[in-house]
């Protein structure tokens, strides 16, 4: 399904503005994911059922996004996006006045459904305007920023605290703020102006090499979030050493994205997400050799979350390549989705490898997804398969 190239669109001012709101949104979902969870937690909930109610954020998301595109092609993305921002910080506000586990299920939902929103039009557009030169660079400075974000939450935790409803409405307060953003970009935006080429599955079979490794990183990030701290300690590391090696992790993913986006400006992108597979498997391979010597460990695991959040990267910039307007949209949406579903997934399937296999099993799943992954690139990279369905 080939897509003429996209164009510069609102060009820097909009990148800027979009690249701003999803580093808010970051930073946001970085301070209330914890203050949810805790919360719970003084409750006297078990993790399964906390954790359960997390995972309703994720269906939140897989359900709304396919209906994003169709939505802003009606009442126009800054609407959308104008109304999921709202959405979202009235959804935190509501947090404190309504402390009930069902009632909390429930705004979890709204809150994964709303932020889905942003995601898949604030990446459009940055994609959309986004000049084909320099894709993977603007890319890369969008991951960047949002994972600062994503790491700037705790430290308003910090500040705030994490008792009562003031840590809520300082969250929903710093969402509202992305509605300055929206006016920077004004009327410059991209918009969309006509339906897609294809039904929304079809993005997702028509570029696998770009969707699927959203799904595979969304597995492999959300999955070392939640079970990384748990395998440091069965491993020997103490639980402040097992929260240092999650940090290089994530450290891992601030360095490595603005050099290796300007990297895949200069490569074939199918070709770089290969081998940014391959390497992110070999890295997951070699971390039982390091464990539990500390610093090693730390060193494999920041250049593992480089080269692994890379694929996220790479893939979006290699799907505004693909795609342009509508289609974009689609592909994006599609992009989201799968991202969430591998958020969903990844956690219990990392958890059962340490269960079966023990200090050998969160690697082992790692390196069967990212094995699984690359052998997909391969078959699309085959001369046969590209003669007959195009660049994928």
């Amino acid at each position: 399904m080939p897509a003429p190239p996209s164009t510069a669109g609102g060009g820097t001012r909009v990148i800027a503005a979009a690249i701003a709101l999803v580093t808010l949104v970051g930073l946001a979902l970085a301070t209330s994911g914890p203050l949810v969870s805790l919360e719970i937690e003084r409750w006297g909930v078990s993790s399964t059922v906390s954790g359960l109610t997390a995972t309703l954020a994720g269906f939140g998301t897989v359900l709304m996004v396919p209906l994003v595109p169709g939505l802003a092609r009606r009442f126009g993305i800054r609407a959308m996006l104008t109304a999921a921002l709202l959405a979202t910080a009235l959804t935190l506000a509501a947090f404190p006045a309504v402390p009930n586990l069902l009632a909390w299920s429930a705004l979890r939902f709204a809150l994964g459904a709303a932020i889905g929103v942003i995601f898949t039009l604030s990446e459009f557009w940055i994609n959309a305007a986004a000049d084909p030169a320099r894709r993977g660079l603007v890319m890369g400075l969008y991951a960047t920023t949002l994972y600062l974000g994503f790491a700037a939450g705790p430290a308003v935790l910090a500040l705030i605290g994490t008792a009562g409803a003031l840590p809520f409405l300082v969250t929903a307060a710093i969402i509202l703020l992305g509605l300055a953003p929206l006016a920077i970009a004004g009327g410059a935006a991209p918009g969309l102006e006509r339906a897609p080429a294809a039904g929304f599955t079809r993005f997702i079979r028509a570029a696998p090499a770009a969707t699927l490794a959203a799904f595979v990183f969304g597995a492999v990030e959300t999955g070392l979030f939640v079970q990384l701290p748990v395998h440091n300690v069965r491993v020997g590391f103490s639980e402040h050493e097992a929260a240092l090696l999650l940090s290089a992790f994530t450290l891992g993913n601030v360095l490595f994205q603005l050099p290796l986006g300007l990297l895949s400006d200069r490569l074939d992108r199918r070709t770089m997400l290969l081998a940014l597979a391959l390497l992110s498997a070999g890295f997951a391979a070699a971390l039982p050799l390091a464990q539990p010597a500390f610093w090693p460990f730390a060193a494999l695991l920041l250049v593992f979350g480089g080269i692994s959040g890379a694929l996220y990267t790479v893939g979006l910039a290699h799907l505004g390549s693909r795609f342009s307007d509508a289609d974009l949209a689609s592909a994006n949406a599609a992009f989201v989705l799968l991202y969430s579903l591998g958020l969903m997934l990844g956690p219990p399937l990392i958890g059962l490898g340490m269960d079966a296999g023990g200090a050998y099993g969160l690697p082992a799943i790692l390196v069967a997804l990212l094995a699984g992954y690359a052998g997909i690139v391969v078959l699309r990279l085959s001369p046969r398969r590209a003669a007959r369905d195009g660049k994928a």
